[in-house]
């Protein structure tokens, strides 16, 4: 349920901040959990909640920069002539449902900020001597797609070449770059304006020119070719949405569950796709399993599993596939989930990274080996028990010469890693370590290795994207450091007017890290005036807040250039710190992770000039739940901003299309054990909550269905507390449509200055507020609510 990990210190002491309504009070921040349940609260009668007088007004057209769009219950809304939407009621509130085409052209950016070059896929060819890319220019309109072209550039440097394609512009969509084993070919998908059909291009790097190999109806990925130069990949013929859970979903209609997509293993053939795997399985990710003694031979070793695509991610195996059947060859545990399986150049094994996920394509856990050939084999763990989280592993990154070697990338606190990993189970090696974020692109948090060199995508959060290049040379000793060179400089004018510090504090029995951004030139040191501060919590759980270049296009780039600071933890249940802290909050969603980012505000405010009584909290999907629980739990901040989030695991439980990513998590189903369900949910203390809040949603959601953040704000509004809800319609979980992004950022940036005040101007009539944790829970979680009943520990 995430939207991340993408790999980017000094102690801090514990010391808390928690009121009880008398200044200059200070105490542990969680102390009052550990209290029985008869401890006094605060009483925060839902009438007592100040609001701001709203005049009816005219709902500009969605994503329009013109100050607050907030929609009071008895006001009215009308669309321009050019924006279009519909207005929905709720409990006396009032919903901005706001159409796909509703954006306009957006906000146009600063004049005077260069574009920013987004590179999207890096590839180096097998001999190192190519890197081919996929990259444009952001255009300054916020609500525009970013125009993507196919770039080969010589990795000792020179002219770049672009590729030829048949389109250009919006729509225009190459993606999976791949090249060929000698060099001389890059293949790619394209998907051409307005066209359902995807075809696989084929390019000559020397002359740009490209043709196609294969046009398909339906949808098409993850390119590789075979040793001796056969394509393969993974394709859906006639796919009813586009693959994971996080795209938008089907329109339901019909018998549900009559026809599932499949996504098979294909090799591409004179124009066609000869099928490589069994329809009955859904195939994640695959590789090529060689066979030296014969070249030509087609055998694959992948994840995969029966039915639901979207749904059985987490319960998928490892299986070899050979003449479209296929064969088990290791079954995971319920608390492990299996990702990056990669085959080692002689066939005679596979790596892949175990561990527990919350969402494909957001990789952490351990490396894992597992022998081919043998029946009853076992993997072994490569990393048991180590420090940090292994996302993403390569045979081709190792050092360059002699025999195949395993390389990992990770992620240990703040810091990106390569490792060196010894098949026969020696200790990792670490070959680079910092707090920056070395990918592929496409979430692949891995160099791209070909002849001893790599080509990567090299940032952190005031540097921009460049592509880097780097030699790989036989024998490299632990700890030495990767002379990464610049390849690019499209981005040399960029500038993040920001500075990033990693905080580190304790929290129970652990070591959290977490982010605290701070808009450049903002107050600072002893005595400086105190300003205010959003808390952004990362998707996942399983994920982490890594060091990324702070784009435009991102929410904390807005937040920090209207002044506020903004803290990014990553408490328990997130990579960065081995399988026992990701694991940290199975069976216990909500509880241990508040504690910790509570514990991190106060190192926060002991690290900076934070105002206490002028903070914001936001997050998106499982970051979303966390906002949506902690209004609950306390009132410590002042107003919140939820995108996609959760705020009933019971009923949430029949609505989404991925019930099975919750077994691992919770222990049993919600039939089993509704009472572990309803222990972490917001609704169950509901009538805790007074903090004014925005939600919204895409009604295309299949992760965080749009049902769950209705019902968060129904509830809200019946209790009076304020509130704004805003529909993205056709926008699956992971949101894709430009414009609905910038509005969102948009609205979220005026709730806050709304409630919190622009920094140095404090809101009025915000409401009242004490610091601290509302709720002390019983032994079984459950204590009592504001009004002094227990909710149903049922509600089945």
């Amino acid at each position: 349920m995430a939207t991340a990990v993408r790999p980017p210190s000094g102690a801090v002491p514990e010391g808390g901040r928690q009121g009880d309504g008398r200044a200059g009070s200070r105490a542990d921040p969680v102390a009052a959990i550990r209290q029985p349940p008869s401890i006094a609260r605060p009483s925060i009668a839902p009438s007592s909640i100040a609001r701001p007088s709203i005049a009816p007004l005219a709902l500009p057209r969605c994503g329009r920069t013109v100050g607050p769009t907030i929609l009071a219950a008895g006001s009215r809304a009308s669309f321009g002539p050019s924006g279009r939407g519909i207005l929905i009621p709720l409990a006396g509130s009032i919903i901005a449902l706001c159409s796909g085409t509703a954006f306009g052209q957006g906000t146009a950016l600063a004049a005077d900020a260069p574009p920013l070059h987004q590179f999207s896929q890096v590839a180096i060819s097998p001999d190192g001597r190519m890197v081919a890319s996929l990259e444009g220019d952001v255009p300054a309109v916020e609500g525009r797609e970013v125009p993507l072209a196919v770039t080969v550039r010589p990795t000792e440097g020179g002219a770049p070449r672009r590729v030829d394609l048949p389109c250009a512009g919006a729509g225009c969509t190459p993606s999976f770059l791949a090249w060929a084993p000698d060099g001389r070919h890059l293949a790619f998908v394209l998907r051409q304006p307005g066209q359902r059909e995807r075809e696989v291009l084929e390019a000559d790097p020397a002359t740009g020119r490209a043709h196609v190999l294969l046009r398909f109806d339906g949808t098409l990925g993850a390119l590789r070719y075979g040793p001796d130069g056969t394509l393969a990949l993974l394709a859906t013929a006639g796919a009813h949405k586009e693959p994971g859970a996080t795209q938008a979903a089907a329109r339901l209609s019909g018998e549900i569950g009559a026809q599932e997509d499949e996504q098979r293993i294909a090799t591409v053939s004179d124009g066609t796709l000869r099928w490589q795997s069994p329809p009955n399985l859904y195939v994640y990710e695959f590789d090529w399993r060689p066979d030296p003694a014969a070249p030509h031979r087609l055998r694959f070793v992948g994840t995969a599993a029966p039915g639901n695509g979207d749904n059985n991610w987490w319960t998928a195996r490892l299986f070899g596939f050979e003449d479209a059947a296929a064969t088990q060859l290791y079954a995971p545990s319920l608390e492990q989930q299996l990702a990056t399986p990669v085959v080692s150049p002689d066939g005679r094994a596979v790596a892949f990274v175990g561990g527990l996920m919350s969402d494909f394509g957001s990789t952490g856990g351990d490396a894992f080996l597992l022998p081919l050939g043998g029946a009853g084999t076992t993997p072994r763990n490569l990393t048991a028990g180590a420090p940090f989280t292994v996302t993403g592993l390569s045979w081709r990154c190792g050092a360059a010469g002699g025999a195949a070697t395993l390389a990992a990338s990770g992620l240990r606190g703040a810091d990106g890693m390569l490792l060196g990993l010894d098949p026969s189970g020696g200790a990792p090696r670490t070959l680079w370590s910092a707090p920056r974020s070395v990918s592929t692109g496409r979430g692949a948090p891995m160099p791209s290795c070909g002849a001893g060199r790599m080509a990567a995508i090299l940032q952190d959060f005031t540097t921009a994207p460049e592509i880097v290049t780097a030699a790989m040379p036989p024998g490299r000793a632990a700890g030495a450091a990767i002379d990464w060179r610049l390849l690019t400089r499209d981005n040399a004018a960029q500038v993040v007017a920001a500075t990033a510090r990693s905080l580190d504090w304790r929290s129970d029995e652990f070591t959290v890290q977490g982010w605290l951004l701070s808009p450049a030139g903002a107050p600072s040191g002893a005595g400086a005036p105190k300003g205010p501060m959003i808390v952004s919590v990362h998707g996942g759980p399983a994920a982490a807040a890594v060091s990324t270049f702070l784009s435009d296009r991102g929410q904390t780039l807005f937040l920090l250039r209207a002044g506020y600071r903004v803290l990014l933890p990553n408490p328990r249940g997130s990579f960065g710190q081995g399988e026992r802290f990701a694991q940290a909050n199975r069976r216990d969603f909500g509880h241990g992770d508040l504690r910790d980012i509570l514990r991190g505000v106060d190192a926060a405010e002991a690290a900076e000039s934070v105002d206490d009584r002028r903070l914001g909290l936001t997050g998106y999907s499982y970051g979303g739940y966390m906002t949506m629980w902690a209004v609950t739990q306390t009132n410590r901040f002042r107003a919140a901003v939820a995108g996609a989030g959760v705020s009933d695991w019971q009923s949430y439980y029949g609505e989404n299309g991925i019930d099975q990513w919750m077994l691992p998590f919770f222990g049993a189903s919600v039939y089993d054990d509704p009472a572990i369900y309803a222990r972490s949910s917001p609704i169950s203390f509901i009538k805790q909550a007074h903090t004014p809040s925005f939600a919204y949603v895409g009604d295309a959601d299949v992760e965080c269905p749009l049902p769950q953040t209705q019902e968060f704000i129904h509830a809200l509004r019946t209790l009076g507390v304020p509130t704004e809800f805003v529909v993205y319609p056709g926008q699956g979980h992971g949101m894709h449509d430009p414009a609905a992004l910038a509005d969102s950022r948009r609205r979220t940036l005026d709730w806050f200055a709304r409630w919190l005040g622009a920094p140095g101007h404090p809101a009025a009539g915000t409401p009242e507020r004490h610091a601290g944790i509302v709720r002390p829970p019983g032994t079984d979680g459950f204590g009592t609510d504001a009004s002094g009943t227990t909710p149903s520990k049922d509600r089945s």
